[in-house]
């Protein structure tokens, strides 16, 4: 079985602007692949070269076996693509605009509105594919693009930032709809820069940074590789949680986050259980009262921070295209 992708020396230039610089990459079939990085990272330039849009300048890109520079068109005829907006015609209802496309692929009728059938209940529209899509939620507009994506039974589906925009519940039904697709043996591959998505969905995660790989792993792995435990408490009002993380402040070299917004403050615990008691017996003295304290895993936002110094909504200024 070929791998998904096996990218050697990828290289994008944009001008003076390098989007992709050298990437090595090589990513086996059969898993949801969530590809992480700041903004101007090289995510989407990534994905656009996946999916023939763009020509690298340099290295190679092979897709399930297929190189990307001489076999396009095969290449094309494996994919799917759905970028960070809806592509639908509002103007028309769900089932119509999968018909549509169904039959610019050149599907037969009753293909077609078979296939349609079939999509609308995948993608968790069949109740509502009569309306018309100028009617739909944000959600269910992504669930419709998702959803045209797959007119062609793609082998490999690329979702670019798919989530951008949708409120938290459309963000869920999205993620079921994605989650089912995966579990139906679809290679999906993700560019998002929510963590928490790529934590739900992916099996394997890629963090790019300046055009070039920088980590790759299973959550699990990351988390454990790059991440130390963490002591996170919550406060019940601001003036104890700036004394809290000055007691926190004091385990070790790390400085705590702090979000007033939650009354949280995190610090990492790099001996984990060891620290706790203390910390426990250092609240105490201060005489600060928390609402709850733990030891935890560190999320992937922590992990990410880590690897980049900087959260994966942050730009990278070297890069504006990508």
């Amino acid at each position: 079985m070929h791998a998904l992708i096996e990218a050697d020396g990828l290289t994008k230039h944009f001008g003076k602007v390098k989007a992709l610089d050298g990437l090595d990459l090589s990513v086996p079939s059969g898993q949801v692949v969530a590809i992480l990085g700041p903004n101007g990272a090289g995510k989407t330039t990534f994905i656009r070269t996946v999916a023939t849009l763009v020509r690298p300048d340099a290295g190679s890109l092979r897709i399930l076996g297929h190189d990307v520079a001489r076999e396009s068109m095969a290449i094309r005829h494996l994919i799917g693509l759905a970028g960070q907006s809806a592509a639908i015609e509002e103007m028309m209802t769900g089932r119509e605009n999968v018909a549509m496309v169904a039959r610019l692929y050149g599907q037969s009728t009753k293909a077609a509105k078979a296939n349609t059938e079939r999509i609308l209940e995948t993608v968790g529209l069949a109740d509502a594919a009569d309306r018309l899509a100028k009617t739909y939620s944000g959600g269910m507009r992504r669930r419709l693009d998702l959803g045209v994506s797959l007119v062609g039974t793609p082998k490999v589906l690329l979702l670019d930032e798919p989530t951008t925009g949708l409120d938290p519940g459309s963000r869920i039904e999205l993620w079921d709809a994605i989650r089912g697709l995966g579990n139906a043996g679809t290679d999906i591959l993700l560019t998002t820069q929510h963590l928490d998505e790529a934590d739900q969905l992916a099996a394997s995660i890629v963090i790019i940074e300046s055009g070039r790989v920088i980590a790759q792993g299973t959550p699990g792995d990351l988390k454990t590789r790059t991440g130390s435990d963490m002591i996170e408490l919550h406060t019940r009002d601001l003036e104890s949680l700036y004394r809290a993380a000055q007691v926190l402040s004091g385990i070790n070299d790390d400085e705590p986050t702090i979000d007033p917004a939650t009354r949280r403050c995190s610090v990492a615990a790099h001996r984990g259980p060891e620290q706790l008691p203390a910390v426990v017996r250092a609240l105490d003295e201060a005489g600060i009262t928390v609402e709850d304290l733990s030891l935890r895993r560190p999320t992937l936002d922590e992990v990410f921070l880590t690897l980049t110094g900087h959260t994966a909504e942050a730009a990278d200024p070297r890069e504006r295209v990508a």
